[in-house]
């Protein structure tokens, strides 16, 4: 067969030097941890080694394409800071970016490997769905032993076509992965695959080794399930007389099934979160890169918590493990905490505001000071609707409430608390914390009892909870005079 080395490049020179890593996704819809895992590695391997990221749009699958997809990539990439060299919206020396903007390329080089023997027209009339959902079983290709001219002239002539490699049927093809090493595949195994369709655009698995090479990929970032396609993209580079860029499977980020409790592949279908599902559900952008980072990675040793710049700066292919990574969203939302408990006070009341005020609407009631008793008492950002909906109206409440064995508390004694507070504060000055604290142990040093048999009743009666987020003093401080004057009211009533 011929070498085809010399083949014509579109305009601009291959770049030929550094790491050129590249993130490739379809735009489907959305996000899945799978597809940040990928970009986030590919990110840091180009980040580490000081060399370029590249966003390219694999859109060739025109069935699947989903509207406003490549704007949830976009923001996806920028909120999680994996910033891009090149791209569709920053242009770049190889450009364009989007697959289908380069589709004559594709026949182009497709052309090239019918001409030299190594790909062939087919004209079966099996369908590409039916190849494709692993339905058709071809066997031997008829369309393989057709003279080159009489298959050109047949598609000439308006039957259907399509072009596929034509895979040896002797000897085998060892490739190299990073991470599972050197493996070895016999040749007869491999399938003729269709590398442009009938549509005349490319799959995904002949378009990306042609935009790899054109676009200098140094690395080549996915996921384990794409180990029994890597042998035929190395015999599609020996065909152009390229060189294969380093491999890096990534093992499979697994779930445990809540139904079944077996370990099972993560899937939007079976309702396991996407990045923008875990947004949603209250976590930290930071927190759930930094937590994806290490599905199926470790730096060594014990340190977990890491941010973007020192994962680039510690980031080492050499340690992708080959086993499959257990998504647990137990250990995601410790990773969670651990960085709301980090945040600037600032930072977590302006983060926190939006969440306080989904069940907070009085206006007199400041978020800010709210946010204060919360941030090392959240573990997510959508518990605090729930954990504070209380500052806003008092919920209905048992009496029962009031019993405490641990503050030596009952019904009797807590409204003969409340009746002996309420003038108290009522004649408060200085509605702070320090002048509520003194007011409250001043009472229980002259009633020789301890602090908690004060402070308990007061919090039930002013939040109708047994557990809060915050003291007595504090809630008291925030609710302001009238709430809280109103509902010791209402607390006496309830106990009388």
């Amino acid at each position: 067969m011929t070498d085809i080395s010399s083949l014509a490049k579109p305009e601009g020179s291959i770049p030929a030097e550094g790491v050129r890593t590249r993130f490739a996704p379809s735009p489907t819809g959305y996000m899945h941890v799978g597809n940040l895992r990928t970009a986030l590695y590919t990110w840091l391997i180009a980040r580490h080694a000081g060399g370029k990221f590249i966003l390219r749009i694999e859109d060739t699958d025109q069935g699947r394409l989903v509207e406003d997809a490549v704007d949830v990539i976009y923001r996806t990439l920028a909120e999680c800071g994996l910033d891009h060299d090149e791209g569709p919206d920053v242009g770049g020396p190889v450009g364009p970016y989007i697959q289908t903007e380069r589709r004559g390329l594709y026949k182009q080089y497709a052309e090239q490997l019918v001409k030299t023997g190594h790909a062939y027209r087919c004209l079966c009339a099996k369908t590409e769905s039916e190849e494709d959902s692993g339905d058709f079983d071809r066997g031997e290709d008829p369309c393989r032993a057709l003279s080159p001219e009489e298959a050109e002239a047949r598609a000439n002539a308006g039957e259907p076509c399509v072009i596929r490699q034509r895979m040896p049927r002797e000897g085998s093809t060892t490739f190299h992965d990073a991470v599972y090493g050197d493996i070895t595949v016999e040749n007869k195994e491999l399938e003729d695959q269709i590398l442009i369709k009938s549509d005349g655009l490319p799959t995904y698995n002949f378009a990306t080794v042609i935009d790899d090479h054109l676009m200098g990929i140094t690395h080549v970032v996915r996921g384990a399930e794409y180990l029994s396609s890597a042998p035929k993209y190395n015999l599609l580079y020996r065909s152009f007389g390229w060189s294969v860029p380093t491999y890096v499977h990534c093992p499979s980020v697994m779930v445990m099934d809540g139904e079944t409790g077996a370990v099972r592949k993560m899937s939007k279908r079976r309702g396991d979160p996407s990045y923008e599902d875990l947004i949603a559900q209250g976590y930290l952008t930071p927190a759930v890169v930094n937590y994806v980072a290490l599905l199926g990675w470790s730096p060594g040793g014990e340190r977990e918590i890491y941010t973007l710049p020192e994962l680039a700066q510690v980031f080492d292919i050499h340690g992708v493990s080959k086993s499959p990574a257990v998504f647990d969203i137990q250990k995601l939302t410790y990773f969670n905490a651990e960085y709301i408990r980090a945040l600037p006070a600032e930072e977590f009341a302006k983060i926190a505001a939006p969440w306080i005020r989904k069940s907070v609407h009085d206006p007199d009631i400041d978020c800010a000071q709210i946010a204060a008793i919360l941030q090392q008492r959240t573990e997510k950002l959508s518990d605090i609707p729930e954990k504070v909906d209380f500052f806003d109206a008092l919920p209905e409440y048992s009496p029962e409430l009031y019993i405490h064995k641990k503050s030596r508390t009952d019904i009797p004694g807590s409204l003969e608390t409340l009746r002996k507070l309420l003038p108290e504060l009522e004649a408060l000055e200085n509605w702070d914390d320090k002048h509520i604290l003194a007011l409250l142990t001043g009472m229980a040093e002259r009633e020789g009892v301890k602090n908690a048999k004060i402070m308990w009743p007061l919090r039930i009666a002013v939040t109708g909870r047994a557990v809060t987020p915050g003291g007595a003093v504090e809630i008291v401080r925030i609710l302001g005079r009238d709430k809280v004057l109103a509902r010791l009211k209402a607390g006496i009533e309830k106990l009388s």
